[in-house]
């Protein structure tokens, strides 16, 4: 039976320049084409990393809702300058699934460019000031924020951080977006946890408006 995990590696492996389009039959329908079929897919959520997905899968969790069974393939794609060759794989011009993602506000004009060039719509974007970390810790407020990184264990992490001549003057916000990225997991992890710390009415616009257009 086909399941998400496998539709996403297959994604990885053809974007990576795997030697299989999309359309190609592959064995026992085992191509992306074959599994989106199997899995019932109509929307792909484009997302720059991990952490992001950690976030949008955490609030649709919170709201009792599960994205693959409703058709939605939620994906990172490693990074923003992936977006022309996703959108490419998985909407108009490939799958033919409906996209939707977020960005940021820095990246806007790259992914209205390479969506265009994927011949891919991009009016299903939402946008984050700075990133999703940024919104995150803004909704929370810098001292829930902290909150919930003494609750998690790295208190001792977070001073030495704090204590580093980089970091002097710099706004409790942009030292905790900072801090979620000094560590390999550690922005995936809290990705999760800030989404889970948050009250239902203040989750930041990009992603509820996000989980709304599904």
């Amino acid at each position: 039976m086909a399941d998400m995990k496998a539709f996403r590696d297959e994604i990885g492996r053809w974007a990576a320049g795997g030697p299989d389009g999309p359309g190609d039959p592959g064995d026992s329908g085992g191509t992306a084409r074959g599994l989106a079929a199997a899995l019932g897919l109509r929307t792909a959520v484009l997302l720059e990393g991990p952490s992001d997905v950690a976030a949008v899968e955490a609030l649709a969790a919170r709201h009792g809702r599960d994205l693959a069974a409703e058709g939605v393939c939620v994906v990172s794609m490693g990074g923003a300058m992936n977006v022309a060759r996703y959108a490419g794989l998985l909407g108009p011009p490939g799958l033919g699934l409906r996209l939707t993602g977020l960005c940021d506000e820095g990246e806007r004009g790259f992914y209205a460019r390479g969506l265009e060039r994927a011949g891919a719509p991009s009016g299903g974007f939402f946008v984050c000031a700075a990133d999703l970390e940024d919104e995150l810790v803004r909704a929370l407020g810098p001292e829930r924020a902290e909150e919930v990184v003494r609750a998690e264990g790295d208190l001792r992490a977070w001073q030495t951080f704090l204590n580093q001549p980089a970091q002097h003057g710099r706004s409790r916000q942009r030292q905790l977006r900072r801090f979620l990225g000094t560590k390999k997991g550690r922005k995936i992890r809290y990705g999760r946890l800030l989404v889970e710390a948050l009250d239902t009415e203040r989750v930041p616009s990009p992603l509820s408006d996000l989980l709304r257009s599904l």
